[in-house]
């Protein structure tokens, strides 16, 4: 299966979205309106930037940008815990 470079490049920026909103999710109570609003507001804003970079969607690569929005999340939280270990 070959992914397009668009495609590729769409994951990294959704990634990199998903970094603040991950850093966010972190510190807000757990199923409360900020942490839906944290995971749910990248979703729309990758979408849009997918638009304007022209990339279609297409089912195969559906688990590609399902992996960076987690990643993103996961890795934004991960900075949170670390920034708030030091001291």
């Amino acid at each position: 299966m070959h992914i397009p470079h668009a495609a590729w490049l769409h994951a990294l920026s959704a990634a990199l979205i998903n970094l603040p909103f991950g850093y966010w999710r972190a510190g807000c109570r757990k199923l409360s309106l900020a942490w839906f609003a944290a995971i749910h507001l990248p979703i729309i804003l990758a979408i849009g930037f997918r638009v304007l970079l022209g990339v279609p969607f297409r089912l195969a690569t559906l688990p590609l940008y399902v992996l960076a929005f987690a990643g993103g999340q996961f890795l934004g939280a991960g900075l949170r815990r670390t920034s708030r270990a030091r001291p």
